[in-house]
């Protein structure tokens, strides 16, 4: 399982015997070691590659630990792979296999050792003090044993056989320039209403955009604001000041990609590295969800009933702040997300409505044609500032829309003027009469939906072309514990509602 095209242990160190090991969370395989010939005796500019080869059978470890030991003097570690890709049967998942490195600090839980992952955005990469592939992080090449990870995301039935080619070049680093980050305020309006795209990838992970265009796309937008969430890396987050604004706030953060679903790490300090190998049943994500937290950080749980392989969330919602339920165009994954969440509403009433889970919507962009700010989550904070938002997103005052054309005004209030926004609760006697009014714009012949604990009670005429409109129901809190408000588009077949166009998080109607 793995060969040396350049011979024995003095020419390279094939990788010999497997051997599992545990790295604190799921077990990982882990082969022998590389190893290099020159070191002190090289001169600068000098090169050593190695070439291995190896397969990896169909029910692989999630994490394959490739050691290569690093002599001293290297300036840089270029690493390229390749693997094969045979047809497989109709249904069956053919190979996958992603890419990262760690450094000499080693490969535990946590990630001190951690220098960079691409998934498998790239067929190569290389770190040096002054400079590094996106998606990895610039520093010194210190010499000890060095660990290629390899991620088989999906294997075929016949295996997967990969190569890697591993570089390394000799001589004296560049210093770096220490890194720069955006500033945590932007020049905001006050309390106000701003919007924001929190689930963005640039080509610091797999997405196709520079941070420059990103900006500038959040700016076309209408968006106040947005928050960076490459794919288990924190290696852009030195790369946006340039970008950021009086008007638009830069957040960073990473969406952490594990084996049973995506977390977005929203906010966090600049530097915060997530480790994402663990699954579910290693019982480990509540360490990391607290490691968020200390950073400052929001936890949302991502497109929790996508359908991809690992995508769909089994983590539970227990150390969630919010919860991504629009990501993207509207489909019916994200059907089946609303309705869980609204779930989850109707068993906070029953637990007293103390604690619940807000909802948010992102575009989850990648690439043309994916829109940035498509949905957006529109947040009432005291301020364009990363605290204020965030806060505003952890008690609910927020709602999704499709884009920046999109405005509403949701409202409760009672008989002797009490009143309540979104996310907020109107605290008035069981039998107490409420009128809720729903103000909007932006939605041509959409229709309005008024949802509670029991269901939809109300469905709206369809809006007028203008797309603004006035609808306006009347309930108690014995009758509707909560309502939120829906938007959609129409639709063409059946009963199914149509294409959400904007919804709002509840507001919640008399004392808990």
């Amino acid at each position: 399982m793995g060969e040396d095209d350049h011979g024995g242990p003095g020419r390279g160190g094939a990788p010999g015997r497997r051997t599992l090991i545990a790295t604190g969370a799921a077990a990982a395989l882990t082969l022998g070691g590389v190893t290099f010939a020159s070191g002190a005796r090289a001169a600068d500019g000098d090169e050593e590659t190695r070439t291995i080869r190896g397969t990896l059978p169909p029910g692989s470890p999630d994490y394959v630990y490739v050691p290569v030991e690093v002599p001293p003097g290297v300036r840089e570690i270029k690493v390229a792979y390749t693997y094969d890709k045979p047809s497989v049967p109709a249904g069956t998942p053919g190979n996958a296999l992603d890419i990262g490195i760690f450094d000499e600090h080693g490969t535990e839980l946590g990630g001190r050792g951690f220098r960079g992952w691409s998934g498998g955005a790239r067929p190569e990469f290389f770190v040096r003090a002054d400079d590094a592939t996106p998606g990895y992080l610039p520093g010194p090449v210190g010499p000890g044993t060095w660990h290629i990870v390899l991620g088989p995301y999906t294997v075929a039935p016949q295996g997967l056989s990969y190569e890697l080619t591993i570089t390394l070049t000799y001589g004296a680093p560049v210093t770096a320039a220490p890194p720069v980050y955006p500033p945590q305020r932007a020049g905001g309006r006050g309390r106000a209403w701003y919007r924001g795209d929190c689930h963005i990838h640039s080509w610091y992970s797999d997405g196709r955009r520079t941070p420059a265009e990103i900006a500038a796309l959040a700016r076309a937008a209408g968006l106040d604001f947005i928050n960076t969430s490459d794919h288990n890396t924190h290696a852009s987050h030195a790369h946006w000041a340039d970008h950021a604004g009086d008007d638009l706030l830069i957040m960073l953060g990473e969406e952490v990609t594990t084996r049973n679903g995506h977390v977005v790490a929203l906010g966090t300090d600049p530097g915060t590295f997530v480790d994402w190998r663990y699954r579910a049943r290693d019982d480990r994500f509540g360490r990391f969800a607290r490691r968020i937290r200390r950073a400052g950080g929001l936890v949302v749980p991502a497109h929790p009933h996508a359908t991809c392989i690992g995508c769909n969330w089994k983590f539970g919602l227990g150390e969630a702040d919010a919860l991504e339920v629009w990501n993207g165009p509207f489909t019916p994954d994200d059907e089946v997300a609303l309705a869980a969440w609204d779930a989850t509403l109707v068993a906070s009433v029953r637990e007293g409505g103390r604690d619940w889970l807000p909802a948010m919507g992102n575009s989850d962009a990648h690439r043309p044609p994916d829109a940035v700010g498509a949905p957006q989550t529109v947040v009432l904070a005291d301020d364009l500032t990363r605290e204020a938002v965030q806060e505003g997103i952890r008690a609910g005052r927020s709602y999704v829309a499709e884009s920046g054309s999109v405005s509403l005004t949701f409202t409760a209030t009672g008989g002797r003027g009490e009143h309540a926004g979104i996310g907020e609760r109107l605290r008035v006697g069981e039998d107490t009469p409420v009128t809720v009014r729903l103000e909007v714009s932006g939605v041509p012949r959409c229709t309005v939906r008024f949802v509670t604990d029991q269901g939809v009670l109300l469905t709206s005429d369809p809006l007028p072309v203008s797309g603004s409109g006035t609808v306006e129901w009347r309930t108690t809190p014995a009758y509707a514990a909560y309502v939120r408000a829906e938007v959609r588009h129409e639709t063409a077949v059946g009963p199914l509602p149509g294409v959400m166009a904007a919804f709002t998080n509840p507001i919640f109607l008399g004392h808990p």
